[in-house]
């Protein structure tokens, strides 16, 4: 008798024999029927088989995806675009534990043209299906505001929420209010606008709304010109008044080369969890609209396939309209009646680097936001990041990185910095004056540290770092190590070194360094840690030179001691100044007897 497992495999396999070879979008079910994944593919029947013959190279979540995979149901369409298309629905309306999670956690303002007589335009959150139009979404209510307020400028409109029928009209039930009066509105509701000419203000809204200010404003030029050759001064003058708006609104937009007609422009950012996905939509040589989505990653999907799944929703919402596309990277999959441009230079790469910029702000506004709202989370997700991207064998609640500083040997001093859940500790900062070691030997120094800096923490009965950073490479992190185990404490805690030049991480008895993402948080956190603690190092080592310089230049002369010194380089800058100083100018610092020893000691000729 076969088992379930037997069972399942064997129907799994009859199923990969009978897939076509077509293009479409693939369901794979669990046991209880809950659908765990829906994918594309140019080729079904390939794609599918992929996932149980293929054993290297695939992610450990894909795996544990194939073991759950009891059903397989594939859906056949036409193109791959097509199956782009459908998978896309597909995610959003059954939200699989698998696929990509488009995050969109807020509701952006759109802005509305109601499907009424005399339609309305105002702003809304909500989207109703009932034949009105909206335009958006705005990436900040601001945003939508401002094209509000130039639109009400420009063209008088009802506000009021009156059934404005032709035969409620006529009938007399309305009378004006304080809109009318103020000049807001022009009384459609008691006749004195027309249809017509209330249906050409909202014609020309819709052009503004869509981006396409050049044909309004050269609408409202003709209307301008014409009034005044009859002699219609006063409309004249308002037409120019409303041009004016139009014109001041343009010139605050941001304006690319007037040759870029119609262009759709995304880029992509992504790290280990999501990616972020910038569209910015050009319409006669200004950036009309721009929007960055979050899309969640579940698989370890690639860049392009998280941009291709952007374009789709973009272009399903019918936000992304245009026949020309700019994108960071080809694309094997081609768009119908799309032409995708990667360009490497000019004004086209311009606009690619803008919306970049664009993500990259949008990326860390929502990571700040994050942390704001659940810090403990925000660290805690940041350190299993460390932990997995280090190999280590606990959380590193608490990292050390030690730092040496010195100038050909002399003034040797360390610098020791205390990072705790990510973050700098910076009241548990030491700095170290090197006593047992002349001449500029490193090795030796950070032996030394070690050997200071754990013996107390034993002695004071202090809990170890999970994790200790060695600015250096090999040789720094081998001192660390012989140190560390002839304290007996070498595999108590995690150590590596970084190399400032490549920055890489060294293990202990490793020779092969280990290169880390250059956009991962974990590196960000390692070189935070580097360039505090030589902040710190050098701090103090200036400090400690400059003590020095009083030291032995100033107080060597009889009668000045430290203080005198002290504010004497405060006042002066330094020795070569107090040189160059006239008796005068060092009198008004120490006083008068001060100053002639001072004087006398620089000058013994005068």
């Amino acid at each position: 008798m076969s088992s379930p497992k037997t069972e399942n495999e064997n129907h799994i396999r009859n199923l990969l024999k009978t897939l076509p070879e077509s293009p479409g979008v693939y369901q794979f079910y669990d046991q209880l029927g809950v659908l765990l994944y829906v994918g594309k593919a140019k080729n079904l029947k390939k794609r599918v088989t992929s996932y149980f013959t293929k054993e290297t190279g695939v992610s450990g979540k894909v795996l544990v995806l194939v073991r759950k995979i009891a059903d397989i149901r594939p859906i056949v369409v036409d193109t791959e675009y097509d199956a782009l298309l459908l998978e896309n629905n597909l995610i959003k309306k059954y939200q699989p534990r698998y696929n990509i999670l488009l995050k969109d956690d807020k509701t952006y303002p759109w802005i509305c043209i109601k499907n009424e007589d005399f339609p309305r335009v105002f702003s809304t959150r909500t989207l109703v299906n009932d034949g009105s139009q909206y335009f958006g979404p705005y990436a900040s209510a601001r945003m939508m505001h401002n094209v509000l307020e130039l639109v009400r400028r420009i063209f008088p409109l009802r506000t009021c929420s009156l059934v404005l029928t032709p035969e409620k009209i006529r009938s007399g039930k309305y009378k004006v209010c304080l809109e009318y009066q103020i000049g807001n509105c022009l009384g459609p509701c008691i006749g004195l606008q027309s249809a017509e000419d209330y249906g050409k203000n909202i014609q020309q809204i819709r052009e503004i709304l869509k981006g396409d200010l050049h044909q309004v404003s050269q609408q409202l030029r003709h209307e301008m010109m014409e009034a005044a050759t009859h002699y219609q001064f006063e409309k004249a003058q308002e037409l120019k008044e409303k041009l004016e708006l139009l014109e001041n609104y343009k010139s605050k937009s941001v304006v690319v080369n007037p040759q870029i007609q119609q262009v759709d422009v995304f880029t992509i950012i992504d790290d280990a969890q999501a990616a972020y996905v910038n569209f910015m939509k050009v319409k006669t040589g200004a950036i009309v609209q721009s929007l960055t989505i979050e899309l969640r990653k579940k698989l370890d999907e690639s860049p392009a396939e998280m941009l291709l799944m952007a374009i789709a929703e973009f272009r399903e919402r019918k936000l992304s309209e245009h026949n020309e596309i700019l994108l960071p990277f080809a694309l094997e999959m081609p768009i119908p009646g799309v032409s995708i441009q990667v360009p490497q230079k000019g004004d086209k790469k311009k606009l690619l680097d803008l919306s970049f910029r664009n993500a990259v702000y949008y990326k860390a506004e929502k990571e700040k936001q994050r942390e704001l709202a659940d810090p403990e989370r925000h660290a805690n997700r940041i350190l299993e990041k460390m932990k997995k991207d280090l190999r280590l064998t606990e959380l590193p609640e608490t990292i050390e990185c030690i730092d040496n500083s010195n100038i050909q040997g002399d003034y040797a001093v360390s610098a020791l910095v205390v990072f705790k859940k990510a973050k700098p500790a910076k009241s548990e900062y030491r700095h170290f004056n090197i006593k047992t070691v002349e001449g500029p030997n490193d090795f030796a120094s950070m032996s030394e540290v070690i050997t200071r800096r754990y013996t107390r923490l034993i002695a004071e009965g202090k809990p170890l770092p999970q994790l200790l950073i060695v600015d250096g490479g090999k040789g720094q992190l081998s001192a660390a190590v012989e140190s560390l185990e002839a304290m007996g404490l070498y595999g108590k805690m995690g150590v590596i070194g970084i190399a400032k030049k490549l920055e890489e991480i060294y293990y202990p008895h490793d020779s092969l360094p280990l290169y880390l993402d250059k956009k991962s948080e974990t590196l960000r956190v390692i070189q935070h840690m580097r360039d505090e603690a030589h902040r710190f190092g050098i701090t103090h080592h200036r400090k400690k030179r400059d003590k020095d310089t009083i030291r032995t230049e100033l107080t060597e002369i009889k009668g000045i001691g430290e203080t005198a010194a002290h504010s004497l380089l405060q006042s002066l800058g330094s020795v070569h100044k107090i040189k160059q100083a006239s008796q005068e100018e060092i009198a008004a610092v120490v006083g008068k007897s001060k100053a002639s020893l001072v004087f006398k000691h620089f000058h013994p000729q005068e």
